[in-house]
Order: structure tokens, then C-alpha cells, then sequence
């Protein structure tokens, strides 16, 4: 009864019952991979309810501190503030080590997540117009999660973190003329400075935060304003979304799926140890861990710098070290790739119209060649991040798996990219319509071109599985100078009309075949216009008209004389 008079009161001042109402009425997709994206959500929502706990207990100071406390190995030690209270954290506070461990599992799977959305969103199409800007918001996201997944993984100053640190200093410090100045902006001195610790705080509990909140939140909002994209299918067009209301069948699924992630980095956080700062001792210029690995969302760069020759240049007369070209060039060749491959592909393909239903990668060969080895690529270097690993695991000196690694970093991209284009155009021109129903047939008639194969659509045409469904068509006829189809399924008497008209036959064709996949279309007569009208015709309905006005205006004179005059 409170709550019901409270929201009534609040609704008559602010008037949000018809927004409510429209919003809880929008409908989603009901297919599984729409839920990474909440995924990531979620363990944003961990990282943040777990990170205000951890603050309250860490102190960001590269100040020296004795420390006393649980762990006896190390009481009485002069460290870091900021390592003693980690240590603290874990040992000494309740629930400290679970909080700390669940957090830094969140930061695992909120990258995971993101990565996994945006490959979803890349082999499906889905950041074609209208959502390039929805695109380059997840990719900045991406950016931002790195970026402040490293600052959290380097402030407990612990000697495995602290080499990290010093990796990346001198990746920075390695781009010619303001490298050296770049660093000193952002430790606020030499490396290790004093205030490197308390900067990186700062812009790990508050900056990033604040900008990953306000993209998730435009994010959402180009959702909720543009709708959702969905995969072809019975019922589904450009125009609608098939799928579950908000509430209450996808609020449900998305608290279900809240709450099983929740529960899964809590299980981690207490079972799964990760990143013992304890055992690894606090940081010293002057020493290192072997074997060393980073977390793996930043591995890729570790293993870079590994594999590429150790080559260094001049330019007019400045230095450019090694680091700087796997560190800076290749990493910032990947994020302005990432960032113009929307605008690269529609300037390729020529592509221009708004896409409100998703490719299957079978579709676009060339796009799914280029992302699997883009992919295998990367997978390569955090495998090369661990060099030292498999050397002690094979008994190999280390230098020669680095050596097998450089080959197979540069020929394995090139096979697996070749292989997904062959499966991608065998799939999609043949009637197999997965991997394991695919026949050497398929593989011959694959790499040959298009118009030797004497099958399947055209070259930027995507072919959608044709299995043996009796009793349904498509109908499509001309209507005056726009053309419509419908669907019938004969055997269910069932008629649904599209509602909207196309211009041309290609283009109703087209709409047809993503909204009713795998049904074969045909073309009927559609309803004949009524015949112009003759001459006699014509005579005879302006007669008619003329009278009936004639014979209206002498009843209106007849009433007039009988009534009289009015006053």
C-alpha cells in the first residue's frame, strides 16, 4: 500500500508511467550470444561493488611501512605502504583475500566478456550502419578496460607487477622525442617515482570508472534507441525484432544471468588463488622473476616483444629502439584497425544501406578469413608470453622455441585465414549447412570462382540454406510501379503480407529471403488494377453528378419557401 501510494505520487509529479510503460514493452532477441554484452555489464557491476570494499583498506603510497601481521615470513619487513597493505588485505582483514581475489577474477572476465561481445559483433555484421557508433564506444571500451586492468594489476607494488610496470615504461619511453617526456607526465617523475602509485590509484578507482560508466550508459541508450539487431529467421525482417518483452520474461533471464555471474566470480575468487602478491615479495629495480607472465589480456604485448628481433634504427638522427615497434606500432596499428574497420568495409564493399539483421559468417568469406587470422595472430603472442614455460616444460633451450614461434606467428595467421575463406564459401554454396556436413565436393567447388561453380547467388549476395520444407513459398508480384511479397504455408493455411513495399523485384527478393530463410521464392500475378473508364463511361458519371447537385439544390429552394423567411 506505501509503496503503491509512493508511486503514484512520483508519477503524478514526473509524468514517467508512459515512458515505463513503453520501455518495459521493448523487446529482445532471444538467442544466446545477446547476453555477452551483459556478461560484461555484470562484471563491471562485481568490479565495482568488490573495488569500493578494497579501498577502504589499501593504502596507495610508495612510502615505506614496517609490516606486522599475519604472515610471518614477511613481519617486520620495510615495504611499500601499498604492498604492506595488500598483504594486510589479504592476511589480516576478513574477507579481504576473497574480495581481492573475486576482483581481480571480475577484471579477467569483464575483458573476456568485451573481447567475445565485440568478435560476435565483427563476424556477424553488426556494426554496420546505423551502429558504427556503437562499434567505436565497445572499442574504447576495450581500450579503457585494458588500460585500467594494468593500473589495478600494478598497484600493490609487488615485484611481478613491478616488472610489468617497468615494461611498459620503457615501450613508452622507446617513441622518438617525447617518449622520455610522456613518462615523466605520467609518473610524475622517473621511474619508479613517488607519485606513480597514488597517479595510477587515481586513475584506477576514479577516471576510468567514471568514463566506463558514461559509455555503458550511451551504449545502452543507442541500443534502446536504434533496437536490437537479430539473426534471420521465420517472422524476423529489417523492420521488427522477434524475441522476449522486458519485462517480464528478459528481466527475469538478465537477473537469472546476474546472479550466476555473480556467484561464478565469488566461487573463483574463493577457490581459484590468483596473483599471490605475498610469495612474490615487493618490488626492487634490481630484481626480477623467471618465468613472468602478465594477466593474459595484456600477454599479446608481452609476447610480442619477445618474438621481434631485437632491430634498432635511426631517423634523423633519433634512436628508435626496439620496443618501439611491436610495443607502439603494433599495438596502435590494432586499435585504429579495429576503430576504421566499419568505414574500411562499406568504402570496400560499397555497402551503404542500414542493416537491422546480422550476417552468418558464411556470408562474408573475406571478412571471416580476415578476423580468424587476425585472432590466430593474436593467440600466438600470449602463447609466446610464456616461452619461458614451455621451454621448462619441453627441456628445450628457451631461445628455440622462440625461433619456432617467429615462423609460426607469421605462416599460421596466413593457413587458418585460407582455410576459414575455403570453409566459409563451401558452406555457403553448397547444402551443407555445417562444418561436419561438408563433402570434398564442397571443398572443389569452393575454390573455384563464382561463375565457374555454376551455383549459388551472386558475389555480394549473401545464399541462405535452401532444406526441404513442402507446402511453403514466397509470393511476390508487381503493385503498380512497387513490387510485394507474402509468405503462405499451404499446409498450416497460414498467409502473412509484408508491410512494406520495394521498389524494385531484387530488392523484395532480397527482404523475403532474410525473413523467411531457406524457402524458395517465386514470382505470381499480383491483383489487376481496375480498367480505365470509357468515354460513355465518363459521359454518364459526370451526368449523374451534375444532376444529383441540381436536384440537391431544389429540394434546399422547395424547404426554403415552404419555411418562410427566418428572423
Amino acid at each position: 500500500m506505501i509503496m503503491d501510494r509512493l508511486a503514484r505520487a512520483v508519477d503524478d509529479r514526473l509524468r514517467l508511467s508512459p515512458v515505463a510503460r513503453k520501455a518495459l514493452a521493448k523487446v529482445f532477441p532471444d538467442h544466446w550470444s545477446f547476453m555477452l554484452g551483459e556478461i560484461a555489464l555484470y562484471a563491471f557491476v562485481a568490479l565495482v561493488l568488490t573495488g569500493v570494499y578494497l579501498t577502504l583498506f589499501f593504502d596507495p603510497s610508495s612510502a615505506d611501512r614496517v609490516y606486522h601481521g599475519s604472515y610471518a615470513p614477511l613481519d617486520g619487513s620495510t615495504t611499500s605502504a601499498a604492498y604492506a597493505s595488500t598483504v594486510r588485505l589479504s592476511w589480516d582483514v576478513r574477507a579481504g583475500l576473497l574480495i581481492r581475489q573475486t576482483h581481480h577474477w571480475a577484471a579477467l572476465i569483464f575483458v573476456a566478456a568485451i573481447l567475445v561481445h565485440l568478435v560476435r559483433i565483427f563476424f556477424t555484421g553488426a556494426f554496420r550502419r546505423p551502429r558504427e557508433a556503437n562499434w567505436l564506444v565497445g572499442v574504447t571500451m576495450l581500450t579503457l578496460a585494458l588500460a585500467n586492468g594494468f593500473t589495478g594489476y600494478s598497484m600493490p607494488d609487488d615485484l611481478l607487477s613491478g616488472l610489468g610496470l617497468r615494461i611498459i615504461v620503457s615501450v613508452v619511453e622507446s617513441i622518438p622525442l617525447v617518449g622520455s617526456w610522456l613518462v615523466f607526465l605520467g609518473l610524475g617523475g622517473e621511474f619508479p617515482s613517488d607519485e606513480m602509485i597514488p597517479r595510477m590509484f587515481v586513475s584506477h578507482v576514479l577516471l576510468v570508472p567514471a568514463v566506463l560508466v558514461a559509455l555503458v550508459s550511451a551504449h545502452l541508450a543507442m541500443i534502446v534507441r536504434q533496437k536490437h539487431t537479430q539473426f534471420p529467421g521465420p517472422g524476423r525482417t529489417e523492420h521488427n525484432v522477434v524475441g522476449s518483452r522486458l519485462y517480464p520474461s528478459y528481466s527475469l533471464r538478465s537477473l537469472a544471468l546476474f546472479a550466476w555471474v555473480l556467484a561464478v566470480l565469488f566461487a573463483l575468487g574463493g577457490l581459484v588463488q590468483i596473483n599471490p602478491v605475498w610469495l612474490y615479495g615487493p618490488f626492487a629495480p634490481g630484481q626480477a622473476t623467471s618465468p613472468a607472465q602478465p594477466d593474459w589480456y595484456v600477454a599479446w604485448g608481452d609476447g610480442a616483444l619477445r618474438l621481434f628481433p631485437p632491430w634498432e634504427i635511426r631517423i634523423a638522427g633519433h634512436l628508435v629502439p626496439a620496443p618501439f615497434f611491436p610495443g607502439v606500432v603494433l599495438g596502435g596499428v590494432t586499435f585504429l584497425a579495429l576503430y576504421a574497420w566499419p568505414f574500411l568495409e562499406r568504402w570496400c564493399t560499397g555497402d551503404r544501406r542500414a542493416h537491422q539483421l546480422l550476417d552468418r559468417p558464411r556470408d562474408h568469406p573475406v571478412r571471416t578469413g580476415i578476423g580468424v587470422a587476425a585472432l590466430t595472430f593474436f593467440v600466438v603472442l600470449v602463447v609466446a608470453a610464456g616461452d619461458g614455460i614451455i621451454a621448462r616444460l619441453l627441456r628445450v633451450p628457451v631461445y628455440d622455441v622462440l625461433d619456432v614461434l617467429r615462423v609460426v606467428v607469421l605462416v599460421l595467421p596466413l593457413l587458418t585465414g585460407a582455410l576459414a575463406v575455403l570453409l566459409a564459401r563451401a558452406l555457403r554454396r553448397g547444402d551443407a549447412t555445417r562444418l561436419g556436413e561438408l563433402t570434398r565436393a564442397d571443398l572443389r567447388a569452393a575454390r573455384q570462382p563464382v561463375a565457374e561453380a555454376g551455383a549459388g547467388p551472386a558475389r555480394d549476395e549473401p545464399e541462405l540454406p535452401a532444406p526441404d520444407r513442402p507446402g511453403e513459398r514466397i509470393e511476390l508480384w508487381p503493385e503498380g510501379e512497387v513490387w510485394r511479397w507474402r509468405y503462405r504455408d499451404e499446409s498450416a493455411g497460414v498467409a502473412i503480407l509484408s508491410n512494406r513495399a520495394m521498389l524494385t523485384e531484387r530488392e523484395a527478393a532480397d527482404s523475403a529471403r532474410l525473413a523467411y530463410p531457406g524457402i524458395d521464392h517465386m514470382t505470381v500475378p499480383g491483383p489487376l488494377p481496375p480498367p480505365p473508364p470509357g468515354r460513355v463511361r465518363t459521359a454518364l458519371r459526370r451526368w449523374s453528378n451534375t444532376a444529383l447537385g441540381v436536384s440537391l439544390l431544389a429540394a434546399a429552394l422547395r424547404r426554403r419557401r415552404r419555411d418562410g423567411p427566418r428572423r
